[in-house]
């Protein structure tokens, strides 16, 4: 008997647990935090269908948007520990933490990182009137008139108003903040005049940087986007180390075994890594990547370490 209960707990230590080992066994659901057609959705449905193939099981892609992407985001965090729920998350789950003053989920403890899938960098623009043709322009021209000179964002505390304050507060210049509700009509009135820069995304504002319309000074990631190759990083632009780029990527609930982890992680670099998917994030001015779980947690700690930073620094109180 005690030999039998030997030999049995000896397996039970080697032997995955039957539902990694099972895995997966009915389709699974990736919770988008917004709209369709935004961002976080199309990352989504560009990797599902490879994903699909690869695990042998449908992958869903269900949107739940609403409350800053913080409700999609609780139903992922309150789910079933088996790799069947994932979430699509986006940088601002770094952020929101230090905006809101309570949230229903920890988002270190509560989420299990995957694979980060792609970053976004976004794009300093001004408008055409300014003289400003470099960002030490731009810096040295805001420093010689504090406080005239304004900026657009989507709102206070989302990215965009962050990669602006996380660039006032490496360079000591200040700018007056004029927090629209969304990107579109920020650039609206950015295009018209009545403000005179922005950090946009790619998507947002390319087509008015080649139409003239708008003045390209920087890209907000440490390499050169392959989209705009000729527009210069912030950083080797005059403010060395200067980084704030959006990112998508899959998470599952904390708790998640190891084996569904490496899984899972498996099928979505593969999938990102998929000729038509590299074209189609490369064509959006994203960056496919292929980092390891541990990676991708590691840029999820240090993103909320820099963005605590900025928002204290910004005098943002949390709603």
């Amino acid at each position: 008997m005690r030999q039998a209960l030997t030999i049995g707990l000896l397996l039970l230590s080697v032997t995955p647990p039957v539902s990694a080992q099972s895995f997966p066994s009915k389709p699974i659901r990736v919770i988008v935090p917004s709209v369709a057609g935004g961002g976080t959705d199309i990352t989504a449905r560009t990797i599902a269908p490879k994903m699909s193939e690869i695990l042998g099981q449908q992958v869903v892609v269900e949107n739940r948007a609403g409350a800053a992407m913080i409700i999609g985001s609780e139903a992922v965090a309150r789910a079933a520990p088996d790799g069947h729920t994932l979430l699509m998350g986006i940088s601002t789950m770094t952020i929101n933490p230090f905006v809101y003053k309570k949230l229903p989920y920890d988002t270190v403890r509560d989420f299990a990182p995957l694979s980060q899938i792609v970053s976004l960098p976004n794009v300093l623009v001004v408008h055409p009137s300014l003289p400003s043709k470099t960002v030490k322009d731009f810096v040295a021209l805001a420093k010689a008139r504090p406080g005239t000179l304004n900026y657009a964002s989507a709102g206070v505390g989302s990215s965009l108003h962050l990669s602006m304050e996380l660039l006032m507060l490496m360079t000591g210049m200040r700018l007056e903040h004029v927090p629209y509700k969304g990107s579109a009509p920020a650039v609206f009135d950015l295009l018209s005049g009545q403000v005179v820069a922005l950090t946009g995304t790619m998507l947002t504002v390319i087509p008015y940087i080649r139409n003239g319309r708008l003045r390209a000074l920087g890209v907000t990631s440490l390499k050169r986007s392959s989209v705009m190759p000729d527009i210069p990083t912030i950083a080797e632009a005059g403010v060395p180390g200067y980084e704030s780029v959006q990112w998508y990527g899959l998470l599952a609930p904390g708790g998640t075994p190891r084996e569904i982890i490496a899984k899972i992680h498996d099928a979505a670099s593969r999938a990102t890594q998929d000729p038509a998917a590299r074209k189609r994030f490369l064509d959006d001015g994203a960056e496919p990547l292929a980092g390891t779980p541990e990676q991708f947690a590691a840029v999820i700690r240090d993103d909320m370490a820099k963005w605590e930073k900025v928002v204290k620094a910004a005098g943002i109180k949390p709603e």
